[in-house]
């Protein structure tokens, strides 16, 4: 049976991933910061056919703990089969209105923590000559988005490192390093983020559930490839980033306006950035239909247009010409 790690385990893709390797019936490490969420987590893997699990509560913004993480696992288990790294944090503002500890936290969480994963993990399987590391990281780290600075530039440096790792371990063959760019799914991550920006954001439709995002992350896992993109959404955006003119008067203003959510006005808050929200974690962020959500945004923005109180805050809605 594998060993098969899994960090922000506790809620939302992570979660859904632990809980999809369960009923394979593989001894479980659930990584994240909160113990509470990660024991409900390891009750309900084991109620779904883990063979084992073991609880784990760490920050992987912490070198030393993801260190000790490892040797930990290696001290019970004797080796490491899978790592599937989707710990992941979010902050809406723009780059100069957000606080740095803010900003320096979304790096912390998702670039360094991937690096300091990687740090660890690596040798093992190196030392094992086999295994599998897969780092998730978004379709918004090969493009750009309004409000959404640290967030596109902690996952562009996510697939520059996962490029990295797979160019310096070339010679060990059975050793696979695997990125995945998930499009917008149904998680609670943008509840949790932080935001500056007035209001609380949403993933952008098309949807995709945890549950299927979670089986195509453990179906490349399980070949030790694939392709980085999870959904054709995060195809055509991709594209349309390789066209500046087109990226930056198009899809850019299209994305701002579909990753906000008008209806949920919030005054300036930490969210999830620093540390966790107990008793927040979830698999499904709960945010409802996403084509409905558009047309309340719409509405919203409709509205105060017409009474003269749009925000400067508020994203423009959709500009399909110059």
């Amino acid at each position: 049976m594998a060993i098969t790690l899994v960090t922000g385990a506790s809620s939302g893709i992570g979660l859904a991933v632990a809980r999809l390797a369960a009923t394979r019936g593989d001894h479980l490490v659930l990584v994240a910061r909160g113990r509470e969420s990660l024991d409900a987590a390891a009750r309900e893997c084991v109620r779904l056919g883990a063979a084992s699990t073991m609880v784990l509560p760490l920050d992987v913004g912490d070198d030393d703990a993801v260190r000790d993480c490892v040797g930990a696992v290696l001290d019970r288990h004797g080796r490491l089969d899978t790592v599937i790294h989707c710990a992941g944090v979010v902050a809406m503002g723009r780059t100069e209105s957000l606080p740095s500890d803010l900003f320096e936290g979304v790096l912390r969480t998702n670039l360094l923590g991937s690096v300091n994963v990687a740090r660890h993990v690596v040798p093992v399987l190196r030392s094992q000559g086999s295994g599998t590391l897969v780092l998730v990281g978004s379709a918004l780290g090969h493009i750009t988005a309004p409000s959404m600075s640290p967030y596109v530039i902690s996952k562009w440096g996510v697939r520059a490192l996962a490029y990295q790792l797979r160019l310096e371990n070339r010679d060990r063959p059975d050793v696979a390093i695997v990125y995945v760019a998930p499009a917008g799914v149904d998680t609670p991550i943008y509840r949790h983020a932080a935001s500056v920006i007035g209001h609380e954001g949403r993933p952008p439709p098309p949807v995709s559930s945890p549950q299927r995002t979670a089986r195509q992350i453990l179906r490349r896992a399980d070949r030790g490839r694939g392709r980085p993109q999870l959904s054709m959404a995060g195809e055509v955006i991709r594209l349309g980033h390789a066209v500046p003119l087109l990226h930056d008067r198009v899809v850019a203003p299209i994305l701002g306006f579909l990753l906000t959510d008008l209806t949920r006005p919030v005054d300036p808050h930490p969210g999830n950035v620093l540390t966790s929200m107990r008793g927040e974690n979830a698999m499904r962020g709960g945010r409802g239909n996403a084509a409905l959500g558009v047309v309340r945004n719409l509405a919203v923005r409709i509205t105060r247009r017409g009474r003269g109180t749009a925000r400067s805050s508020d994203p423009e809605p959709p500009r399909t010409s110059p």
